[in-house]
């Protein structure tokens, strides 16, 4: 389990995180989102002991990173996967880590058939590695320890197809096993399949900790897919009746606003013929696109508000 109380890190005048509270518990996948510079890395750098609050505090199993008796047998961390040797071969690599951790030199095949890097390619210098294998490497070094916790900053990041359906999978398997999965990644489709809760954060403060489904369905509009043979007829009608309208991918537009029910009335009410009314459920990237820039227009906002109410207050002039 992890635990973050009040944790605050301020670099100078700017504060990257803001005494964010959350807890990321066993047996599940947690997602952890937020817009660049929202402190997500900050916060993993924090809980994992790499740079030092300037206040609150960061539990992994009840301890600090730093008191862990063997900390990579506790949490596994994929921060940056280009944080290797690159004279190194990626055996050489896994076999210093477990002999600096009394790990089994065994443990270095297991986890190297495990992330899918054959004994040909775990033989290469590194450097050499593309970016999807120099993710797989940094993954088998994260679970080289067999960890209850896993920490994981973009795991997905320059795997290909059957790379990203593999890393899904041992993240459900893994948290089926009752450990702790923390993972952040800016692909919003992968983690709609992936994870079960949210934490979402933004300008270093926390927005939302929220299972994700009760997330999606709690902020979704009512919408549909409809198509029609009088496709620019059937817009100016939604427009009318006060939908957004865009266009799909699919073909037909996305109408959201009234219900699938509501716009099968409208288009009766028209005589308008439709091949197609399907409801629309939001998406998360959809959903979690409208809040943080909900959030981050309001704050903004909220920040001019003050800096004028300061201005006036110490009587300096407004532009």
């Amino acid at each position: 389990m992890i635990e973050v109380h009040e944790l605050t890190k301020r670099y100078g005048e700017r504060t990257a995180v803001d005494r964010l509270s959350f807890a990321v518990r066993p047996g599940r996948v947690t997602g952890f989102l937020g817009p660049n510079g929202a402190g997500k890395s900050t916060t993993m750098r924090l809980v994992l002991g790499l740079d030092t609050p300037s206040g609150g505090s960061s539990w992994i199993g009840g301890r600090p990173y730093r008191s862990l008796p063997a900390p990579l047998c506790a949490v596994g961390s994929l921060l940056d996967a280009k944080g290797v040797h690159g004279g190194r071969s990626a055996r050489a690599h896994l076999a210093g880590l477990a002999a600096a951790n009394r790990l089994p030199r065994r443990r270095v095949d297991e986890v190297l058939e495990l992330v899918g890097l054959d004994p040909a390619t775990a033989g290469r210098r590194t450097r050499g590695f593309s970016l999807g294998m120099g993710q797989r490497l940094g993954i088998a070094a994260a679970l080289l320890g067999d960890p209850e916790v896993l920490m994981l900053d973009e795991p997905v990041n320059g795997l290909d197809t059957d790379g990203i359906r593999w890393i899904r999978e041992l993240m459900k398997s893994l948290a089926a096993e009752g450990r702790t999965v923390f993972l952040s990644s800016h692909l919003m489709s992968e983690l709609e399949l992936t994870v079960e809760q949210l934490i979402i954060i933004g300008r270093g403060r926390l927005l939302a900790d929220t299972p994700m489904r009760d997330f999606i369905e709690r902020h979704s509009q009512a919408g549909a897919l409809v198509r029609s043979p009088e496709p620019e007829r059937l817009r100016e009608v939604l427009v009318a009746a006060g939908a957004t309208v865009r266009p799909d991918a699919r073909g037909g537009w996305l109408a959201t606003g009234p219900s699938a029910a509501a716009i099968g009335e409208l288009a009766r009410a028209n005589d308008l013929t439709l091949s197609e009314l399907t409801p629309h459920r939001s998406s998360l990237e959809e959903v979690y696109t409208a809040m943080v820039a909900s959030a981050t227009e309001y704050r903004g906002r909220a920040e001019e508000r003050g800096r004028a109410a300061g201005r006036r207050d110490t009587g300096e002039a407004g532009e």
